[in-house]
């Protein structure tokens, strides 16, 4: 955590969203809907952040004529929105990255690998609707390349997906998180996705999927190999 950005500002009459704020803008950074924040977050004010967050929740109930008092279905509803934004949806803004065990390339591997499908939830920024897909990742290692464990893979992009997202700019982030970790020579990421701002709302269209792809190095330059990648992944569907 970087204490500076943390004790920068420490007004504890503010409510603690407004300090993590300060503490961002005095840094000069963004705090988009898809931007990771845990390091400006200090200890104990998640704790505190989900009660505000709870308090404001119960304010757009009762601005929806909502009678929680009475209705039991209700109650409690603010606090587990609340905790299920904080603690679930989002988490991915609110903690630092998951660990990570990176392995040198021992056997100077350079041949195709291909992950997935590793299945990914997350929210549309536009209308905080279900965004359920999956995706693929492709990855040309060099001799210089850190390898890192099956499972980590599914870690990283659980904690970029979720966040409130477009899913453009989500496997653009996985994309860029992947190169600084693996550094390989190529790197292609393919999701595919339901939007539920789709389904739910506007033109209610529940058979419309969106699938996109981000290539980088060797997968971007070699026309063969993006096809061979393709073809592979086409075999899971």
């Amino acid at each position: 955590m970087n204490n500076l950005s943390v004790h920068a500002v420490d007004d504890s009459t503010l409510p603690v969203s407004a300090r993590i704020r300060a503490r961002i803008q005095r840094a000069k950074l963004r705090y988009h809907a898809n931007d990771n924040i845990a390091a400006h977050i200090a200890p104990g004010e998640m704790e505190a952040l989900l009660d505000e967050v709870a308090g404001k929740m119960q304010g757009v109930l009762e601005s929806l004529v909502i009678d929680t008092a009475s209705d039991h279905n209700t109650q409690d509803t603010a606090r587990r929105v609340a905790k299920m934004y904080l603690t679930e949806v989002f988490r991915g803004r609110y903690v630092s990255a998951p660990p990570v065990t990176e392995f040198p390339n021992a056997e100077r591997l350079n041949e195709l690998m291909i992950v997935g499908p590793i299945t990914v939830r997350s929210a549309c920024s536009h209308h905080f609707c279900p965004i359920m897909g999956r995706l693929w990742i492709g990855l040309m290692p060099n001799e210089h390349s850190n390898l890192i464990g099956l499972s980590k893979y599914s870690r990283l992009a659980d904690w970029v997906m979720s966040r409130p997202q477009i899913q453009e700019e989500a496997i653009t982030q996985m994309a860029e998180l992947l190169m600084a970790k693996v550094s390989p020579d190529g790197l292609a990421v393919v999701m595919e996705a339901d939007h539920f701002c789709m389904h739910w709302r506007g033109v209610k269209d529940a058979d419309t999927k969106m699938i996109n792809s981000v290539m980088r190095g060797s997968f971007l330059k070699d026309a063969s190999l993006r096809r061979e990648f393709l073809s592979l992944i086409n075999l899971k569907y």
